[in-house]
């Protein structure tokens, strides 16, 4: 039985983003599990609410929605720890020195910790920026914010990064 053309042009226009809201809801969640869920509840909001969406960015309307749910359950509940986060994987050159990797892999790890250490609000600006490269654009439309509220939480979201780095790197004796 050949599909419906909304049901086709849902799977065009929405599928292809799953990767990335399957990485906001984790990042969000700190949980494998909630943000599969969560994920799995957005694409079906999204498919019975698809005649709404107005055609303009599938990935930021998908985001929006993976968002809200995220925010919801966390008012609920709160999520676990992560153990990983495939988004931010070690990538380094065949030649890369044993030493050189293990210091990489401490940075990895800081990284990922100091990113979970940030309230969800700034988390959530810092994902979709940095990892899932949303312009700010996209990010506001994404997450219901005023772009000049992106860029201001984008700010602070970096700045605590920082700091948090620069505290983590003294605790390691770099």
């Amino acid at each position: 039985m050949p599909q419906s053309k909304p049901t086709a042009e849902f799977e065009r226009v929405i599928l292809p983003h799953l990767n990335s809201a399957y990485n906001l809801a984790r990042w969000l969640l700190k949980s494998e599990q909630d943000a599969q869920d969560v994920v799995h509840d957005a694409f079906l909001r999204a498919h019975r609410y698809f005649a709404s969406f107005d055609g303009t960015d599938g990935r930021a309307w998908l985001l929006g929605i993976v968002r809200n749910a995220c925010f919801s359950l966390l008012k609920t509940a709160k999520g676990q720890p992560i153990a990983a986060n495939e988004e931010l994987d070690l990538q380094t050159s065949p030649d890369t020195g044993p030493e050189r990797k293990l210091i990489l892999e401490e940075d990895l790890q800081a990284l990922r910790s100091c990113i979970e250490a940030l309230p969800p609000e700034y988390r959530e600006v810092i994902v979709l920026r940095e990892l899932e490269e949303l312009s700010y654009k996209d990010i506001s439309a994404a997450a219901a914010l005023a772009i000049g509220t992106v860029m201001s939480r984008l700010n602070r979201a970096r700045i605590r990064l920082e700091s948090c780095l620069k505290g983590k790197g003294k605790e390691g004796g770099r």
